[in-house]
């Protein structure tokens, strides 16, 4: 791991791409705008230029931030500030080539920003200019970048010379850093595939793959069996494929790799590092991934569109930099890079099925639908069928979304795949009147996790049947230690307690459901029951009242039953049939909740 101290220096350089803070100063030759002036076009304004790019800054629509910040830095060349922002919003939006020509106006103001020097490089690089390159990278003398990125880059701007021996002495410098040493090796076993030195090149491979401390990431496997591939050695590459265990996560990407693999054709397949531009956006997506994590973000994001940039086939870097765009809550951006991936890249489907996502996460649901359905008729994958039966659920098309279920369960092998789609089709036909069914779906989901969603939901339909109604108390109560701070399962606690007589017990969950879930008719309702029989009765006709003038999405709230509660209360105490003995043992399990509780599925 890299350390800390050293990251730092990435941090600074990116740190104005997200910081709004007021940085316009004025030059002492550049005339200011008066108060007479206010009338004239933005265009000759620089402070409502600067303002209306701040705005859309904070908006986080970076392309119009940065050609806003452009005119106000046409009104005041010498604000440093402004410049060292602007290339950086530019290079966030992957407009490479203009910020790299305001960074060479930042470095001639002397700009102490080493991602300026950096654009240029890269900015040379790509026009083949590595000569120059090599210079503008040995200027910057911050540790993390003298360490990691320089090394890293100029070993691939010395292929690009084809100057073999330094660019192996350049990344060599790589494994004198503790914890660098992985991508050393991988860069190394790249540079020698590069360079032709396939004797090399495979026992390169052929370590990293028998490194059980190494991470084989999809990007590498497509790289090493590409190599295979081409060097006449397909069953190599076809073997390793068949070896691979299929990460949930990543299963659509070893699947389509794993099709390509078998369907290649050793005379017609291309390299992946097919350039020193493309050898060296490997590079520069090694920094964006080393540093994807909440508090590097900015880095992450710099370094993935300069690997774009460098390689616009880059699609593994293409998904990275739209999981950013979704991290920042930017999903137009984000559906735009999955729209660039070609439909005959191994990236093509899982981007398509993260658009869909990122369509319900918007409220699209219709046009998530119709993504789903387009990419249902080329593929026959289980993650759509799931898709499609939550997004159908989600609009009340409850024997539709079944239907979708049943398709995902005749497909899913992973348990935890399992429970949940059973969960999520007894909840479906609940809805559409189909207890009976839902029950036996619900068991399955039951016998194989038990989840406290599951036992929850179990549990506080059979107390609303007056069914099974201790085996539904310990449920509810497992549920709850399990998840103490699940308005739903607070609420089912306390509903709980109060069918079983212990009024005064359940005003405590009862409460806490509220506080969780305000908005909630029938967790108001429960409530209100609560206070009735704990003598609070003007607090349960509040309650009531309030259940009323809120929307219920439970479907459960009976409106003409609530407004006669309010005038006349409740006449008689709920009957269950239960074992009061073995209740009173399930109370005594109940737990208190923890400080912390953070959600595990």
């Amino acid at each position: 791991m890299i350390k800390i101290s050293l990251i730092s220096v990435l941090l600074f350089s990116t740190a104005l791409f997200i910081s709004c803070s007021p940085i316009i100063h004025h030059s002492s030759d550049v005339a200011l705008p008066t108060a007479t002036q206010s009338s004239e076009p933005l265009k000759g304004n620089i402070y409502g230029a600067y303002l209306a790019g701040r705005v859309a800054h904070i908006r986080k629509d970076f392309g119009h931030a940065a050609d806003y910040y452009k005119i106000a830095y046409s009104q005041d060349p010498g604000n440093i500030d402004l410049l060292d922002k602007l290339y950086l919003l530019l290079a966030s939006k992957g407009r490479i080539d203009e910020a790299a020509e305001y960074a060479r106006k930042a470095v001639e103001l002397k700009t102490t920003n080493g991602f300026a020097y950096m654009l240029i490089a890269i900015n040379d690089m790509h026009n083949q200019n590595y000569e120059s390159s090599i210079k503008t990278l040995e200027q910057i003398n911050d540790p993390m970048y003298q360490a990691l990125i320089t090394p890293l880059i100029n070993a691939w701007n010395y292929a690009g010379l084809n100057q073999q021996k330094k660019a192996f002495a350049t990344l060599n410098l790589l494994n004198k850093e503790e914890g660098l040493g992985t991508i050393y090796r991988q860069h190394r076993a790249m540079l020698l595939d590069y360079f032709g030195r396939n004797r090399e090149a495979a026992e390169a491979y052929d370590q990293l793959l028998q490194d059980k401390n190494a991470e084989i990431s999809v990007r590498l496997l497509e790289i090493i069996t590409n190599f295979y591939i081409r060097t006449d050695q397909k069953d190599i590459a076809v073997a390793l494929m068949n070896s691979t265990v299929n990460n949930q996560s990543l299963d659509s990407l070893l699947s389509h790799l794993r099709q390509d693999v078998n369907a290649a054709d050793p005379k017609t397949t291309q390299p992946v590092l097919y350039s020193v531009q493309a050898g060296a956006a490997e590079a520069l997506f090694t920094v964006a991934s080393t540093f994807r994590y909440d508090e590097a973000l900015d880095v992450a994001h710099m370094y993935t569109a300069l690997a774009i940039y460098m390689n616009p086939k880059y699609s593994t870097a293409k998904i990275l930099m739209a999981d950013i765009f979704e991290a920042r809550e930017m999903f137009d951006d984000a559906d735009a890079i999955y729209d660039s991936i070609n439909k005959d890249d191994i990236a093509y489907y899982p981007a398509q099925l993260k658009k869909a996502r990122n369509l319900i996460k918007q409220g699209d649901l219709q046009g998530a639908e119709i993504l789903l359905e387009s990419l249902g008729e080329d593929y026959d994958d289980i993650q759509i069928y799931i898709e499609l039966g939550d997004i159908l659920r989600l609009n009340n098309r409850f024997p539709e979304a079944v239907e979708y279920y049943d398709r995902a369960i005749a497909k899913a092998k992973n348990p935890v795949t399992l429970w949940v789609l059973y969960y999520a089709k007894g909840v479906s036909m609940e809805k559409y009147g189909k207890w009976q069914e839902a029950e036996e779906s619900l068991m399955k989901a039951y016998n194989i996790k038990k989840h406290f969603l599951v036992l929850n939901h179990l549990g506080y339909t059979w107390i609303r049947q007056n069914k099974n109604i201790n085996q539904a108390f310990d449920m509810i109560v497992e549920a709850y230690n399990q998840a103490p701070f699940e308005p739903s399962i607070n609420d089912s606690l306390g509903f709980a307690l109060y069918n079983l007589g212990y009024y005064t017990m359940s005003l405590p969950y009862l409460e806490k459901a509220v506080e969780l879930y305000p908005s909630s008719a029938i967790i108001s309702s429960h409530l209100g029951d609560a206070y009735w029989f704990a003598h609070r009765k003007n607090e349960a006709r509040f309650q009531w009242r309030h259940a009323l003038q809120m929307k219920d999405d439970s479907g459960e709230l009976d409106i003409d039953a609530t407004k006669e509660k309010i005038i006349n209360g409740i006449k008689s105490e709920p009957k269950l049939d239960y074992d009061k003995e073995q209740a009173e043992q399930t109370i005594k399990k109940i737990r208190k909740p923890v400080a912390r509780y953070v959600r595990q599925l």
